[in-house]
């Protein structure tokens, strides 16, 4: 039997949020069982001028390959009304992004792992320290609590938010 693999998700959305998180968090642990989450934090938007957005990191374990996990996420995603159309720098109802498939690193699948959005946006790192402080970042070896000890992210505002899952 195939051991299952410990996945850490980012899970972004700036339209419906609270509803549309909460419903991909119920997809999360019907398609994959038990999902940790993270505190979940308001961010501005990045990299466009949008509403802000509620993000947070869940760990889910899977048998799934890293390109069939990528497909059930978008398949989840687009339940949720996204397109693949849109700009990388837009609104979005849900976005559904693999940081770490266990100890991989590369790419794998067309995926490259670990994200590297962990290194660049406090709206990943935190909440990653929040659910695995002394996680090693695969490529890197060193825990997330150091990175983002390292890392000035400091120009970069959240702040938590209450929310609780499941409803």
């Amino acid at each position: 039997m195939v051991e299952p693999t410990r996945v850490y998700l980012s899970l972004g959305s700036n339209i419906n949020r609270q509803h549309n998180i909460s419903s991909a968090l119920n997809a999360l642990a019907k398609s994959f069982g038990e999902v940790s989450i993270s505190p979940v934090y308001e961010s501005e938007s990045v990299g466009f001028d949008g509403s802000p957005f509620y993000n947070l990191v869940a760990l889910i374990h899977t048998t799934l390959s890293v390109g069939d996990l990528v497909d059930k996420l978008h398949t989840i995603e687009e339940a949720h009304g996204r397109t693949r159309q849109e700009k990388k720098f837009a609104s979005r109802t849900l976005d559904i992004d693999v940081l770490t498939y266990g100890a991989l690193t590369g790419v794998v699948d067309g995926v490259e792992l670990p994200r590297d959005e962990i290194e660049h946006h406090a709206f990943v790192l935190k909440p990653l320290v929040d659910i695995a402080p002394e996680e090693l970042h695969p490529g890197l070896k060193i825990s997330y609590r150091q990175l983002l000890t390292e890392r000035d992210l400091s120009e970069q505002k959240l702040h938590q938010i209450p929310f609780h899952w499941p409803n």
